[in-house]
């Protein structure tokens, strides 16, 4: 069987721009899955892969215009936002070479014997090893940062786990483009050129899961592609980790206090934050919980008023589009849905920004309404108008798990008086990220940085993005009663390569 072209398709106009390559066959997954093993060994060396990310993330920066201009033509992001998309790529490259070369994501532990103990303690010598190759799922939304060079990329490389990369159909090109600075980075540090490798295609994607030789996977994508190949990961002779991303409800809480105080403010606020890139964000507010009364009448005034304004846009593609024109229809049928900016089809290639509104009740008396507890991508979100606090903690208590919860509150509730910290504790159980006075679209590449949530947000509770993220590509090994001669540097006594480590009992820096 020939095996089928792929295409670089514009979003904009839905046609053919060249065609990329063909999707992979199943010996071409295993070939890049077997070249990517057997980079492992070039890895080993934190300073050569540190080096490797650094000259990786100038790579990108000398190739910015060529990527950028690439990016757009396939997803129709816009240079602006893909140029800081691309920076924050970089960044996070680099971020990680600089956790390589602290050491600490190693966990080094190590216990003297001590026969006093009860029981008694052998020597024990712990730190963390690479899993082995990893197989990253790029994200359509995001073409760089979640994408080939990406956070599960970055992480993976920093522990020292080779990756495959099963590209996005939604941008095929960039992905080539992307992983050749990778690849020509790796070389220029003495490493394999399949230290990273690319594979295209729907069948791809289900071979590179179930290889043998893959040892964990990272998914960023809908709850129904990525719970499959959870599913399938599971379901392995071996099973192995599946780190994956698949929707995100992101529900936000305006307080009564906080909607009298400052409705106008947060009501374009909101606006802002549901049609940032046409909505095209996994952290979008998709669920508005807002008081019944004048405060509450004038956020969404203000909301109408924000989002009638918005231009129409283009999103990443045309399934989408239709995905997203079907799924606003469909929730503005329901009984006593009303929809005062309603969202739907642009023009033949665009999408209209909008929103719905719905009383709490119809969510919390019946179970006809559960389709607005479901994410919808693009540029929408549904307000409901809550009566009083029960009511409104009902709603809460039924949604799923999320990246990120939201809430408003009044300057005197952020000052301690009322109601917030019983709110932010009712929230926590929700999401990985919980916001307050702020908006959950943008999400900063940083030490402290949580983007997972519980199920269906994410698989596990690991991040995705922050230097945590690292820790989903390593597992613990222990040596006991081991002799120095025969233990790995990282584990000795004199501490060659100078790492932080927990030395009996004492952490030494």
């Amino acid at each position: 069987m020939t095996a089928a072209p792929v295409w670089s398709v514009d979003p904009r106009t839905g046609k053919q721009r060249e065609q990329v390559g063909t999707e992979a066959t199943a010996q071409e997954v295993d070939a890049a899955v077997r070249a990517a093993h057997g980079a492992r060994a070039a890895l080993a060396d934190r300073a050569v892969r540190s080096a490797f990310l650094r000259t990786a993330a100038a790579g990108l920066d000398a190739a910015k215009d060529g990527l950028v201009e690439a990016a757009d033509a396939e997803t129709a992001l816009g240079p602006v936002r893909l140029t800081g998309e691309l920076a924050r790529t970089a960044y996070q490259l680099r971020a990680f070479s600089d956790i390589v070369d602290e050491g600490a994501f190693l966990d080094v532990v190590i216990d003297h014997p001590d026969d006093t103990a009860t029981p008694p303690v052998p020597d024990l010598r712990r730190y963390k090893v690479p899993l082995g190759v990893v197989a990253v799922y790029s994200a359509s939304n995001f073409p760089f940062a979640f994408s080939v060079a990406g956070g599960d990329t970055a992480s993976a490389l920093a522990a020292g786990c080779p990756v495959v990369v099963k590209a996005h159909p939604d941008h095929p090109a960039l992905s080539e483009l992307v992983a050749g600075v990778l690849r020509r980075a790796a070389a220029e540090h003495g490493i394999p050129e399949g230290v990273v490798g690319l594979v295209h295609g729907f069948e791809a994607g289900v071979r590179l899961i179930e290889h043998p030789l893959v040892a964990a996977a990272g998914f960023t994508g809908s709850v129904r592609g990525g719970r499959a190949l959870f599913d399938a990961a599971a379901a392995r002779p071996v099973p192995i980790p599946f780190h994956g991303e698949l929707g995100s409800l992101n529900p936000v809480l305006v307080t009564e206090a906080a909607a009298a105080e400052r409705a106008e403010e947060i009501g374009d606020g909101l606006a802002g934050s549901m049609t940032l890139g046409v909505g095209q964000f996994c952290v979008k507010p998709g669920l508005v919980l807002v008081p019944s009364g004048a405060g509450g009448d004038r956020l969404v005034k203000s909301l109408t008023d924000a989002v009638a304004d918005t231009a129409p846009g283009v999103l990443l593609d045309h399934r989408m589009r239709d995905n997203f024109v079907a799924g606003v229809s469909e929730r503005a049928a329901l009984a006593g849905v009303d929809s005062p900016v309603p969202p739907g089809a642009g023009g033949e290639h665009t999408v209209s920004a909008g929103f719905l509104t719905v009383p709490a009740d119809r969510l919390t008396e019946d179970g006809g309404h559960d389709l607005l507890l479901e994410e919808c991508f693009g540029p929408v979100t549904v307000v409901v108008r809550y009566s009083d606090e029960t009511e409104a903690a009902t709603v809460l208590s039924r949604l799923p798990g999320n990246l990120t919860a939201t809430v408003q509150l009044s300057s005197e509730e952020a000052a301690g008086q009322g109601r917030g910290t019983e709110i932010l504790a009712e929230l926590t159980p929700l999401a990985g990220r919980v916001v307050v006075n702020a908006w959950p679209t943008g999400v900063a590449v940083a030490p402290a940085q949580h983007h997972g949530g519980p199920y269906p947000a994410t698989t596990s509770g690991s991040t995705s993005v922050g230097g945590t993220a690292i820790e989903r590509w390593l597992r613990p090994v222990v040596y006991q009663n081991a002799p120095q001669s025969l233990l790995p540097r990282e584990l000795r006594d004199d501490n060659p390569l100078g790492l932080p480590r927990r030395f009996d009992g004492v952490l030494e820096r």
